[in-house]
Formats: structure tokens, sequence, C-alpha cells
């Protein structure tokens, strides 16, 4: 790597061949999402043997890429109050308990308030990490989805942990409910996900072709009543993965008013991301951190019981 001025030059020799261009870029640079890889070709700032290319070509043995990273634009993000749970923190990374009704970062028509805006306001210097709208960030959950994250302090915390998750290395488990008595109490959901063709917001299990793979493990915890309460981990990260699996499967989750319809017990989806494990990026040691139902959910087991 060198740089130009403020601008990030890559060279790589192909050793991959038949790999997707795109694919194969996210791949050498995991701190890169597949989606920014695209538009970084779209734009054309990535060439192969010096010419503009297709994000889907595929790559030969020896062919030569250049990738071009311009600097970030300026933020505009601005940090607030808004009250922060820091499970651990260190000078690479903190865990966060996010509450549920907390958006993760800033997205078309949600500006601002956001988990982010609240990380700023505990970290100044973290616009400077990675997606200029999503400083620190290397996953997400949905905004009614409680629990724990992980956000990078600086850029090579960052790119250890995306690699970590990129190799599905990080352990990262929840609590569930779902209505009806799931049987077997252990079982695999494999099937892959895509964006639902006839509604555009949501995600639907779809053919092999069109979706990207996705694979959640779950184990009963307790049955009650009609309900079973299950911890769930996903071995891939797709959007809505275990939402989408366990409808798909005619066990929604209670409160998910998009896959599986209101609740009288709840005003979201009963998930919460209870626990999370990984290797800390300076010392490799494996550390792992859990967090107890927020007061809403187990108001909502105690209802039901």
């Amino acid at each position: 790597m060198r740089f130009i001025g403020t601008l990030k030059v890559y060279r790589l020799v192909v050793d991959k061949p038949g790999t997707r261009l795109d694919k194969y870029v996210s791949e050498q640079y995991p701190e890169l999402s597949r989606t920014q890889v695209q538009k970084l070709i779209g734009d054309g700032y990535i060439t192969v043997n010096n010419r503009d290319a297709r994000a889907g070509l595929k790559l030969n043995t020896g062919d030569r890429l250049t990738i071009n990273i311009p600097p970030p634009a300026p933020s505009s993000l601005l940090p607030e109050a808004i009250p922060l749970t820091i499970v651990y923190e260190d000078d690479d990374l903190l865990v966060v308990d996010k509450p549920a009704g907390l958006t993760v970062h800033p997205a078309p028509g949600h500006p601002n308030h956001t988990l982010v805006n609240a990380i700023l306001s505990h970290l100044s210097n973290l616009p400077d990490i990675g997606d200029s709208l999503r400083p620190g960030i290397v996953h997400r959950l949905d905004k009614d989805t409680s629990g724990l994250m992980l956000v990078a302090r600086n850029s090579t915390a960052h790119l250890n942990l995306a690699a970590q998750f990129k190799a599905r290395s990080v352990v990262k488990a929840y609590l569930a409910l779902v209505k009806g008595r799931l049987t077997p109490e252990d079982g695999i959901i494999e099937a892959p996900i895509g964006r639902d063709r006839n509604h555009r917001e949501r995600m639907a299990v779809v053919a092999e072709e069109k979706g990207r793979e996705a694979r959640t493990l779950y184990h009963v915890v307790d049955y009650i009543g009609n309900y079973t309460l299950l911890e769930v981990r996903t071995e891939t990260g797709r959007t809505h993965q275990i939402r989408v699996h366990l409808a798909a499967i005619g066990y929604p989750v209670v409160g998910d008013k998009v896959y599986g319809g209101k609740s009288t017990h709840l005003s979201r989806q009963f998930l919460h991301a209870s626990c999370v494990g990984f290797h800390l990026p300076s010392g490799g040691e494996y550390v792992e951190f859990t967090s107890d139902l927020p007061p809403d959910l187990a108001q909502a087991l105690k209802d039901i019981s």
C-alpha cells in the first residue's frame, strides 16, 4: 500500500481465478463491505489491468488490480447525549448494550438520534474510523432488537474485528421467544435469504441463486404454555436473519410486526443479543460478554407464564 496525498492506493496480483471482482476485493480487504467495493468499482476507483471493469467480472490468474480508496467525505454527524450502557471498554473497542428502539447508524429518513450519535458523545475521535456514516460500526442490530454490540475505537481494531466477523469466528447468541412449541429441541435452519420480491422493505427465504447463504442454530431453553424460549446462534449475518428463518419454519418471533404479527404482550419483537464472544484485537485473548433480558422482555415472560 502507498499513499498519494490522502488517497489510499492498493495493488494486487490475482491468485484466485474465477472469482468475481467485487467478491475478491472484499475478501482481501475485510474492512470494505461488498456494497462499498461495488460503489468503488462503479465510480472507477478499482481497475483491472489498468482498465475499468464490472463488479461481476470473473478474474484470471495474474490480473493486476489497482484499488484507489478516496478519503471519507467530511462527517456531518453530531454527538448527542443519549444514555449509553457500556459493558466493556479498552483502547481498541467498546461493548455496548443497545436498548430497543435505538437505530444503530444514520440512514435516509433517520439522520440522527442513533447509537452512533450516542457513541460520538463518548468518543470524540470516532468519525475517523471506517464509514463516515457508520464510524466504528462492524455489525448491526435491528432498531427494535436489544443487546450487545461491538464498536471499534481505531482503524486497526476495526479491521481486526471485521476480519473476525468475516471468518465467522465471533460468537453471537440471542434469546428469542416464538409462538408455538418448537421441536426438536435443537436444530439448524439453513436457507438462503434475499430481498422479498413483493415487499422490498422485507427479506425472505428465496431460491439459492437469488439469495445469500444463511445458517441459524437454535436450542430450546424453555417451553412456556404455547410459546418457546430459544437461544439462537447465527453463523452468518444476513439482514433480519433470525426473524426470517424462524417465521419461515412456522414459529415467528413474538411481537414481530413484519414477519409474525402484533403481540398483546410486547410493542416490539422479543429478540435480545444476549452474548457476544471474540478475540481482543491487541492481545488475541478470547473474551465473552453476556446481557440479561431487559425489563420489557422479562415482563413479557411473566405475563405469559
